[in-house]
């Protein structure tokens, strides 16, 4: 019973740790707070137009509806401003022969409802300006030209949000979990990818980044240490034919930082994978990146994948992913080293068996059988 509580625990902290190490959360996201920056928001202003793309949808809708009544509302005072300094207005005392700036501004209501009617460019016909004050055309000019200026910046700011390449990255989907075990003969680590869409990726690269902290030589501790990690599939690595879920893996040789890690100690590393996919939207030519992470956690040590693709009765091709991250127990060495030690042991002993024990200059050559003549 202390040993299933002490069990429990421990592996409740590993967990709580990994969340709190993960600097690259399971949908892409980076957890990380930049801070004692003086020039940080003075930044974000130089660059506005990347902040207004990547600020929330929320803040995007307030700011269109602050741009475009805010405006209104300001030449609206401007407009009544110059209503009331000609006394156009209800109340004022008017001259015999009165000529007004603006027909049928009365007061600050109809002032702002001209103004509107203005930069929408509706035109009731009710309200008009005269031609009586010069005040009043060069502040039409003024207000068409701004109005143009908000319309086409508020509809750029939509169009690119919509359309930004985070959404079709949200279509690629990786495993849940990762896997160690045997592929054709060579130990491999093992993760799964989907692309959710029937429309093509162009120009696919996959790779990856395990993130740790190491002590150099030098005794300088670096707390984010990267160190590249080379993903393939069958098909190749670069260029890939993204139609179906493909299975990336990585063989774990001695230039592999997973070489010297093994079944049981594997759990006991601090370290996150990070996985990086680049490719190009077929419909958009959009190019963007999906990002997910790995920590020792959700590394499995031999297990392998199930297959998710199958041929109906009817000849189509079938990809079931509810089986698209279950993983099924496989046998598998217990680490890395063990396994290359054992396969270079093995190889010298076929080639001892080859050459000969007592005379290993001794050249064996293969003859075919014949028939005798």
């Amino acid at each position: 019973m202390f040993q299933f509580i002490q069990k429990h625990i421990h592996s409740h902290l590993a967990e709580h740790r990994s969340k709190r190490t993960r600097l690259v959360t399971k949908d892409g996201h980076c957890n990380i707070k930049f801070g004692n920056i003086s020039y940080y928001n003075h930044a974000f202003l130089m660059d506005f137009w990347t902040t207004f793309v990547e600020i929330r949808w929320r803040f995007v809708l307030s700011y269109f509806a602050i741009a475009f009544i805010g405006s209104w509302f300001i030449f609206g005072l401007l407009w009544y401003s110059i209503a009331k300094s000609n006394g156009d207005l209800l109340g004022q005392s008017q001259k015999d022969g009165h000529i007004k700036c603006i027909e049928n501004v009365h007061g600050l209501t109809t002032a702002f409802l001209y103004s509107l009617e203005t930069q929408t460019t509706i035109g009731y016909g009710g309200r008009a300006l005269t031609g009586h004050c010069a005040s009043t055309v060069v502040l039409i000019i003024i207000q068409s030209l701004i109005g143009a200026i908000i319309n086409c910046f508020m509809c750029g700011l939509i169009l690119a949000k919509i359309s930004l390449p985070k959404k079709r990255a949200k279509t690629v989907m990786f495993s849940d979990t990762a896997a160690i075990c045997l592929k054709k003969g060579t130990l491999c680590l093992l993760i799964r990818v989907a692309n959710l869409r029937k429309t093509l990726l162009i120009g696919t690269q996959i790779y990856g980044k395990l993130l740790r902290t190491t002590v150099t030589q030098e005794g300088e501790t670096i707390i984010l240490d990267q160190v590249n990690i080379d993903f393939a599939v069958d098909a190749g690595k670069d260029n890939l034919f993204f139609v179906c879920p493909l299975m990336l893996y990585h063989i774990i040789d001695k230039s592999s930082p997973f070489f010297e890690m093994a079944a049981d100690t594997l759990l006991q590393q601090d370290f996150e994978l990070v996985v990086f996919l680049d490719g190009t939207a077929e419909s958009t030519s959009s190019t963007f990146q999906v990002r997910t992470s790995y920590t020792p956690q959700e590394i499995q040590w031999g297990y392998s994948f199930l297959p998710v693709i199958s041929r109906t009765k009817e000849g189509r091709y079938h990809v079931d992913f509810s089986k698209f991250s279950k993983t099924v127990q496989v046998s598998a060495p217990h680490c890395a080293h063990c396994f290359h030690s054992d396969s270079g042991h093995k190889h010298s002993q076929e080639i001892q068996e080859k050459q000969g024990i007592d005379n290993p200059g001794f050249e064996v050559i293969d003859i075919d059988d014949v028939t005798a003549m």
